[in-house]
């Protein structure tokens, strides 16, 4: 009979390099997916699902698609996280990348305003629900794959689910851009931009393949042995951890308010500011590589010092960064503009986002630990959508500018994480197999 209190056995180097890959994967094909869509609001989606409007106007109900994904993914992290933690992290994946494939193959195919009216906005709403969904399942679940398969080194591994994020930007903002550089702008708009979308099944099928391969998690097949009874996931979160999720949300806030103001604020803004859509885009493909080592590298040295002091770090210098990206981006200059969009993506915000991958896992139990760190990752990430709407309504109430005012609400944000970092205890030498 096995006994429910015995340690689970370490996953094997090949395991641990297959979980990893295929966080990473994972993780790159649904924010190609997810975030390609952001670049698209920015850029595209006004003109073509709302091309009854203002081109301000426009921008802003077309953000406002996009924040409606982030507000569907608390929904996919409590749903997928629920089953996740009953079930196997591997199942929820498999479910989640496959939901996600679909979702943005289906968006390649929507008919424009100009074709059917209003179903056409109405379509690209509820796909991009099912998007929000999707990547609120998956986060979680590939960053416990990627966790609870590593023995040591946790915050470099974990990290690599956060690094497919900029990936995927790079992979999506590269895709859009490559789609606009090689036909004309009516033809861009007429169907040039659904090629990136309809790639993504190419993506799907190879992301599959490799997931496939990847077995449960030690440390979950463990706790499954444990006959104590057990209460549903989320009530385990709200009962016993609701401070702890709390201050996790609070310190997650602003990275992705960050995120959302450069990789979609920044690129409307840019483009009204009288950049072209390429200049912008090149900015942001190659902030979004350099970003994939920020990541790594601070994550990995969060191993040797902490999460904390790698956190708090780049929550100060990200509060006065606040006040140089706009000036930055209004002088005109396309190595300006792109030096900002480097020191802000690549090099600060890493600092911060990074290290939360495995610092989320750090902070539950194995019985909640997929339900309450995609909770707390997710209800963070509404940052990400809703800054880029709210600064759009600032900017559109204020004629075009704001920006101190965008600046001031960014570095509020930092103040927040900084305070809740502080009252949050240091998680990286939690044991994962007792907790």
């Amino acid at each position: 009979m096995s006994n429910p209190s015995a340690p689970p056995t370490a996953a094997g180097p090949v395991q641990l390099r297959r979980a990893v890959a295929s966080s990473f994967l994972g993780s790159v094909i649904e924010y190609y997916d997810f975030l390609l869509y952001a670049t698209a609001s920015a850029v595209v989606f006004g003109k073509v699902f709302f091309s009854d409007l203002s081109p301000l106007v426009a921008t802003v109900a077309s953000l406002g698609t996009f924040a409606t994904g982030y507000l569907a993914r608390p929904l996919g992290g409590v749903i997928f996280g629920h089953f996740g933690d009953r079930l196997g992290r591997k199942r929820m994946l498999v479910l989640t990348m496959a939901l996600m494939g679909a979702a943005s193959f289906l968006i390649g195919l929507l008919p424009t305003y100009e074709q059917v009216g209003s179903l056409a906005p109405v379509a690209l709403v509820l796909l991009r629900v099912v998007q929000g969904i999707a990547v609120g399942g998956e986060w979680g679940g590939a960053v416990l794959m990627s966790a609870e398969h590593a023995t040591g080194r946790r915050g470099l591994w974990a990290s690599f689910t956060n690094a497919g994020a900029p990936c995927g930007m790079l992979l999506s903002t590269a895709a859009l851009n490559g789609s606009a550089a090689v036909m004309d702008e009516q033809s861009f708009l007429a169907w040039g931009w659904r090629i990136p979308f309809l790639i993504s099944i190419v993506l799907l099928a190879v992301g599959l393949f490799v997931r496939a391969r990847v077995e449960e998690t030690p440390v979950f097949t463990a706790a499954q042995r444990d006959p104590a009874p057990r209460s549903a996931p989320l009530l385990d979160v709200l009962r016993h951890h609701p401070r702890t999720l709390l201050l996790g949300i609070g310190v997650g806030l602003s990275p992705f308010v960050l995120q959302g103001t450069l990789t979609t604020f920044l690129i409307s803004y840019g483009v009204q500011s009288g950049f072209t859509r390429t200049q912008v885009l090149n900015g942001l493909t190659l902030s979004s590589g350099i970003a994939i080592i920020g990541i790594l590298g601070w994550s990995a040295l969060s191993d040797r010092v902490g999460r904390r002091p790698i956190v708090l770090t780049g929550a100060v210098a990200a509060a006065v960064f606040a006040f140089l990206v706009f000036p930055l981006a209004d002088a005109g200059s396309v190595g300006l503009l792109t030096l900002a969009l480097v020191l802000g993506q690549s090099v600060i915000h890493p600092m911060m986002y990074g290290p939360l991958a495995a610092l989320y896992t750090e902070l539950f139990s194995t019985r909640s630990r997929y339900t309450g760190a995609s909770l707390g990752y997710q209800v963070a990430g509404l940052g990400a959508g809703l800054a880029p709407l709210l600064f759009a309504q600032i900017q559109a109430s204020g004629g075009g500018g704001g920006t101190t005012l965008i600046s001031a609400i960014i570095a509020a944000f930092c103040l927040l994480t900084v305070v809740c970092t502080l009252v949050l205890r240091e998680t990286s030498r939690t044991d994962l197999a007792h907790g």
